[in-house]
């Protein structure tokens, strides 16, 4: 029964990593990979020397570490909220609305947000407007960009991280708020002392597995919403190979940087796996 899924991992995930060679080449796709000229580390050595690659590196460390703190926060708390709603059907509705976003791409979002978020059409724009508020170039604005980012991938994604808190709380003995109630405790100390507690261990494992996606800021989120405007705030690793390899044809560089990338990220999943399991006792095997 494996059999497939390991056929299919080997052929679109592992398969490919013989590509990696470019990264040590000066990569000529008529020649192919055993033609090409061998240039050792020259690759990385300009990849390192370019002046923008130090704003890029940060942008997408700053904008993951962003959504990961707020993409704990946010479900957190409202999967707290939620418990304390006490008619089902309300609970629920309002779960279903907050998860539908999760399954509509990027490519349908960013289309939304542009034209939500425009300068001269947009609502919100036309609402500051109306409150004598000069509105902000959302999207062709590098003090605003990164936020729009961290606030827009979160609204999308919250509702999948709440069912997981809502699930932890709900393996909370009741027993507890019940003796709590007796001895007076109201419900913000309820959520303080029990619920939080609780929880901690799945927090913990959530915000120790999420350390491995620190390099991947969203490569589909800021590829449907960057423009050249927003270069020096949006700019990513992933999408700054994109430009390098598929647009430029400097397919060596590009491998390099991914390679690098991959390098960094290898390492920080194999930290949070050890942490989750450190703090969390949690294993995959």
């Amino acid at each position: 029964m494996i059999l497939p899924g390991l056929i299919l991992v080997s052929i679109y995930s592992y398969g490919p990593m013989i590509g990696l060679v470019m990264a040590f080449q000066d990569y000529d796709p008529v020649l192919g990979f055993f033609a090409s000229d061998w240039v050792g580390l020259e690759n990385f050595q300009f990849v390192f020397s370019l002046p923008n690659f130090s704003d890029v590196f940060w942008n997408t460390v700053s904008i993951a570490v962003l959504k990961i703190i707020a993409g704990l926060v946010v479900p957190i708390t409202i999967a707290i909220l939620l418990n304390e709603i006490g008619k089902s059907m309300i609970k629920r509705s309002v779960q279903t609305l907050i998860y539908l976003p999760h399954f509509l791409s990027w490519v349908i979002l960013g289309g939304i947000l542009i034209d939500i978020l425009s300068p001269s059409t947009g609502i919100v724009s036309k609402m500051l407007t109306a409150l004598g508020i000069n509105p902000p170039f959302f999207l062709g604005d590098n003090n605003w960009f990164p936020s729009v980012l961290v606030a827009s991938n979160t609204w999308k994604e919250f509702g999948f991280s709440t069912i997981v808190y809502l699930a932890a709380i709900s393996g909370i003995n009741q027993s507890l708020y019940e003796a709590a109630a007796v001895d007076g405790a109201k419900k913000w100390r309820q959520i303080w002392h029990i619920t939080l507690p609780g929880m901690r261990p799945i927090i913990i494992l959530m915000a120790t597995l999420s350390l491995g996606s620190v390099l991947n800021a969203g490569f589909d989120q800021v590829f449907n919403l960057y423009s050249p405007i927003v270069y020096e705030s949006g700019d990513i690793i992933d999408t700054f190979v994109y430009r390098l390899g598929l647009l430029e044809a400097q397919y060596g560089v590009a491998t390099a940087i991914g390679l690098f990338q991959s390098i960094i990220s290898f390492g920080l999943i194999s930290l949070s796996y050890f942490l989750a399991y450190r703090w969390a006792n949690y294993r995959i095997f």
